[in-house]
């Protein structure tokens, strides 16, 4: 996968709590910087844990892949934060960064894709027994989400195995003499039983990196709606500028 430089690059790092707000009281500096409580940063720093963590169990660390997708997990969610702080002096900018955070989340998804595809092991379908439980849960931290795994993990080990310990065979046959297979959660043989913790934590990653995507999507549409309709900053120090004027005070 080519690696791109622009959309990966590194935002400026910032650390500790979150900036203050400005009061949003109309002034020059509208109110920013509050992406700690938006759901989208919120799901794409869990998604940038959750990523790091499946890299570093199953992916090769010092393949190129590994260093791609912990990158472009950390672009998602650092691209929303420098993009809300930024939209302090520029709505444009903040728009920007949005788009590039997006791109980073999608890259991640196609690379969580593709390690699924490359080895064989099966994507997920948003109505899959296990994907359902686990938006019901939804997820909040790494520790909510391993826990998760370790769960589906354990509910395959039950339904492929009886009480003895041997694998469960389904001797069940309707009229016309065809054998029925098991419902079960998890993916079935032939997928090994040492690969199923990957197969879980990959789809399980894929499922909040398609609800972060799509509410990305809206964010994005919102903030080029509010650019529209209320302008960037040149745009408000124009309009400050001019009711100065008008009151007598340059």
């Amino acid at each position: 996968m080519r690696e791109n430089t622009d959309r990966h690059r590194q935002p400026r790092a910032m650390h500790g709590p979150a900036p203050t707000p400005a009061n949003g009281d109309g002034g020059l500096i509208p109110k920013h910087g509050g992406y700690r409580n938006t759901k989208t940063w919120q799901l794409a720093d869990l998604i940038y844990d959750v990523t790091v963590l499946f890299c570093d169990r199953f992916v090769d660390r010092r393949s190129r892949t590994h260093d791609q997708m912990v990158q472009a997990g950390r672009s998602g969610v650092q691209n929303l934060q420098e993009g809300s702080i930024d939209s302090a002096v520029s709505k444009k900018l903040e728009l920007k960064m949005t788009g590039t955070a997006r791109g980073s989340l999608e890259e991640l998804g196609r690379d969580f894709q593709k390690f699924l595809k490359h080895r064989g092991l099966p994507e997920w379908g948003p109505s899959h027994p296990a994907l359902v439980r686990f938006r019901a849960l939804r997820c909040a931290t790494l520790e909510e989400f391993r826990a998760w795994v370790a769960d589906e993990v354990r509910r395959a080990g039950e339904e492929h195995t009886d009480a003895h310990g041997q694998a469960q065979t389904d001797t069940r046959r309707p009229a016309d003499g065809k054998r029925v297979c098991p419902c079960v959660s998890v993916p079935p043989p032939p997928v090994p039983p040492a690969a199923l913790p990957a197969v879980v934590a990959a789809n399980g990653a894929l499922s909040l990196l398609n609800l972060c995507i799509h509410l990305v999507k809206r964010q994005m549409q919102a903030q080029a709606d509010a650019f529209e309709r209320e302008g960037g900053f040149t745009q408000r120090l124009y309009r400050r500028r001019r009711e100065r004027r008008s009151r007598g005070k340059d």
